[in-house]
C-alpha cells in the first residue's frame, strides 16, 4: 500500500492550482525585487557599476583605500547626488574631514541631499546631522558591522525559510524523476542561505570568502527558478505521464 498522499498538480481541485499559481507570482514577483535591491545596493562599490566580487569584499569586509561615505558614494548612495557634489564631499573627506571647513559649503550638500533619510529616525541607517555625525561616516571603512550583520542575518534566515518553504511545498507536488534530483533542488535553497550568511561574517575575516558569498546567493536564484518554472509548467502545461496515472496521480 502506498502511503505517500502528495499528488500531482493535474489530480488538484482547480481551486488549489488558482492558489498555488497566485502564491508563485506573488512570490516570484518578491525576489525580482529582491535581485534588484541586491544590485543597487552593493553594485558600484569598487568603482565599476556591475555587481562584482570586489563589492561583496567592500561591503562586509571594508575598503583599504576608502572612507565609509566615499565607499556609499561610489555604492548604493551613487545615484542621490550629482557628481559635483560627490566630488566637492570625497575632496573635504581627502582633506582631513576638518571642522572648519564642514560649514557652510558641506554642510548644506547634506542637507539638501541626505537628511530626508539620514535624519536620525531610523536606527538601522546612520545619522548625517551635523559634523559629530559625519565625521563618523568619514573613518576608514571596515565593512558591515557585527550588529548589523546579525539584525540582517536573523531577517535573511526568517524570511527566505518561509518564502523557500512556500515554494517547496508546492514543488512537491512535481512529478520528478529521479527523486534524489528533486530532494536535492528542495535542500539546496536552505544550504545557501546557510553558507550565503555564514560566508557574510567570514568575509570580514578572510575577503575570498566573498566567492562563497556570490556562489551561495547564485545557488539560491537557481533553485528558485527550477522550482518556480517547473511548478508553472506542470500545473497548467504538463502531459501527464502513463505511469503517473496509473499511479493514481501519486509523486514520491
Amino acid at each position: 500500500m502506498n502511503k505517500s498522499h502528495c499528488f500531482h498538480f493535474s489530480f488538484l481541485p482547480m481551486g488549489m492550482r488558482v492558489l498555488y499559481t497566485s502564491t508563485l507570482i506573488v512570490l516570484g514577483t518578491g525576489y525580482l525585487f529582491a535581485m534588484i535591491y541586491i544590485f543597487s545596493s552593493h553594485a558600484g562599490r569598487d568603482g565599476n557599476p556591475a555587481l562584482s566580487v570586489n563589492d561583496l569584499i567592500i561591503a562586509y569586509s571594508g575598503s583599504k583605500s576608502d572612507t565609509k561615505i566615499e565607499s556609499a558614494l561610489k555604492g548604493p548612495m551613487s545615484n542621490m547626488l550629482p557628481q559635483a557634489e560627490k566630488d566637492e564631499i570625497v575632496a573635504w573627506v581627502r582633506r582631513g574631514a576638518e571642522e572648519k571647513d564642514f560649514e557652510p559649503k558641506i554642510a548644506l550638500i547634506f542637507e539638501k541631499r541626505c537628511l530626508t533619510c539620514h535624519n536620525g529616525s531610523n536606527p538601522h541607517i546612520p545619522t548625517l546631522k551635523g559634523y559629530e555625525n559625519v565625521k563618523h561616516v568619514a573613518e576608514f571603512d571596515t565593512g558591515m558591522d557585527i550588529f548589523t550583520l546579525v539584525r540582517v542575518s536573523h531577517i535573511h534566515l526568517f524570511g527566505i525559510t518561509f518564502i523557500f518553504f512556500i515554494v517547496g511545498s508546492i514543488f512537491c507536488h512535481s512529478y520528478i524523476k529521479p527523486l534524489w534530483v528533486k530532494c536535492i533542488v528542495l535542500m539546496l535553497p536552505f544550504v545557501s542561505i546557510l553558507l550565503d550568511i555564514g560566508s557574510w561574517y567570514l568575509t570580514k575575516v578572510y575577503p575570498p570568502f566573498a566567492y562563497v558569498v556570490m556562489g551561495s546567493g547564485g545557488l539560491m536564484g537557481f533553485s528558485f527558478a527550477v522550482m518556480w518554472v517547473t511548478s508553472m509548467y506542470q500545473m497548467w502545461f504538463y502531459k501527464v505521464p502513463q505511469d503517473l496515472i496509473d499511479n493514481d496521480g501519486v509523486v514520491s
